[in-house]
């Protein structure tokens, strides 16, 4: 088995609670990890052997995309959307960053993580 990972994909979106967040939107940062068997590729050398990073990214392009309050509620499409499209995928797990979150006061970011 190994690990894929499409780390600090950047999105601005507008997932939140609070109404100014879902008019005006907020920076995310979406990392994925994929668990996979890449045993063939490694000897074929040929990207139908393997995930597709590119496809990757446009799955949770797409979910990041869909507005919602929670980051448990967009990180759990972008799970099961992933292992809907990449069944090869035995395991997956994403961590999603909020940058500069409106809590009323000063920090880098708040994220969730989640598995599949």
């Amino acid at each position: 088995m190994a690990q894929i990972s499409i780390e600090g994909m950047e999105f601005h979106a507008y997932h939140g609670c609070f109404a100014e967040e879902q008019l005006i939107g907020t920076q995310f940062i979406v990392d994925l990890f994929l668990e996979v068997d890449t045993t063939t590729a490694e000897q074929t050398d040929s990207l139908h052997d393997t995930v597709n990073y590119l496809s990757v990214y446009q799955v949770v392009k797409k979910e990041m995309m869909i507005n919602s309050k929670l980051l448990e509620h967009v990180g759990r499409r972008i799970l099961t959307a992933v292992k809907s499209h990449f069944p090869t995928a035995k395991h997956v797990t994403i961590k999603i960053r909020k940058m500069n979150p409106p809590l009323g006061g000063k920090m880098d970011f708040v994220s969730l993580t989640l598995q599949a």
